[in-house]
């Protein structure tokens, strides 16, 4: 059974299991994902993109849909046990159901950890009772599982090998039926359905400033698995914003812009990874960032400035990401050929700091040898 409850997740679900089928091919793998982990040959039961919901207020609203789900595979375990579990991330769902699969004596291997060097540290001691190995992908989080008694790998980060692009700029931008003549600013607006009914309107008013700054402006969006092109033109009907929406070749995307605007997310290090400059922007609930804004112990809420521990790109968080601070740093980002390529060059040094590549086919040779030593602890 493999769980990945969000559009990131699915995206590092489908690499571990085409490295699992690469290393034995007998596998079976079901349980909750998106259409990348269907493509890869997991058996869908639940879409995540019905349960991709953070914060507070969101997942009450949601709770009936994350509810069911659970006790989808809650049974399931209970009743025709799977030799592993892995669970990727998204810990407020998995760590519930890791506690089932622990009583019902399935292993569990936890892949993308809970981030609790950000906040709820006390999720390590949940974690010491019922993972049996964690797989963690930045190198600051192996002392922590070690010194809390769980069984820990560091296998680097998976993005290191999704990351791979062959174009420069101008190609990149010409494969999309776009102007390279032109300036590209992308308008990456996240994965979830409350991300894009609570940021997306600020992200589309400062395109708007923006297209009224550089007239010959233009706008490129891509559209996560989770997502539907229903969920996105409402918001972009009467503002004369047309971007280029696309599924495909995000990387490519990436290397096609000169600078982006970004909800914080993995989408910040695919683009900090490329080496585009970008601002980084979030919101939540207003009684969501109350909560959240008492309980989060880190600086940073990028990645790229979380891996770097220090503000590479700016962050404009809460009441701070308005339309225009956002479109004044895109205009900063433009105009001053300096303060881009630094930028530019900072983001590249990104990648030294994450280990090497090859973190799927690793951690598939973890699941294989949980699966396979029966000594291994349940």
């Amino acid at each position: 059974m493999i769980v990945a409850g969000e559009a990131s997740g699915d995206i590092y679900g489908a690499d571990l299991v085409q490295k699992a089928f690469s290393l034995d091919s007998s596998l079976d793998f079901f349980g909750i994902g998106g259409s990348r982990m269907r493509e890869a040959g997991v058996k869908i039961l639940v879409d995540s993109a019905e349960i991709a919901v953070m914060g507070l207020i969101e997942v009450l609203k949601h709770f009936d849909v994350i509810s069911a789900a659970f006790l989808k595979l809650k049974k399931l375990l209970q009743q025709d046990p799977p030799e592993l579990l892995i669970l990727i991330d998204y810990p407020g769902f998995n760590l519930r159901l890791a506690k089932v699969a622990k009583k019902a004596g399935v292993k569990i291997l936890y892949y993308i950890s809970p981030k609790v060097w950000a906040w709820k540290a006390g999720r390590i001691r949940k974690i010491a009772a019922t993972v049996s190995k964690m797989a963690v992908i930045f190198p600051f989080e192996l002392p922590l599982y070690e010194k809390a008694g769980v069984p820990v790998s560091f296998v680097g980060h998976p993005m290191l090998d999704l990351v791979d692009v062959a174009m420069n700029r101008e190609e990149a931008v010409t494969s999309f039926a776009l102007d390279p003549s032109r300036k590209t600013v992308g308008l990456f607006p996240g994965s979830r359905r409350s991300e894009i009914e609570r940021i997306l309107p600020a992200i589309v008013a400062a395109a708007e400033l923006l297209h009224r700054r550089f007239p010959d402006l233009q706008f490129v969006m891509p559209l996560a698995s989770t997502l539907r092109e229903e969920d996105i033109r409402p918001h972009l009907c009467g503002t004369g914003i047309l971007p280029i929406i696309t599924t495909q070749r995000i990387h490519d995307l990436i290397r096609g812009c000169d600078a982006i605007i970004s909800v914080s997310g993995t989408v910040t290090l695919e683009i900090a990874l490329v080496g585009t400059p970008m601002v980084i922007i979030y919101k939540l609930a207003p009684l969501t960032y109350q909560v959240a804004s008492r309980v989060v112990k880190i600086k940073h809420i990028g990645l790229c400035n979380i891996v770097a521990d220090r503000s590479i790109v700016k962050e404009l968080v809460q009441d701070q990401a308005t339309p225009e601070a956002i479109a004044d740093e895109i205009t900063m980002i433009l105009s001053n050929e300096t303060y881009r390529t630094t930028m530019n060059a900072e983001l590249l040094s990104i990648r030294a700091k994450l280990g090497g590549g090859g973190a799927a086919l690793r951690t598939a040779s973890l699941a294989l040898d949980l699966i396979n030593n029966k000594q291994d602890r349940v």
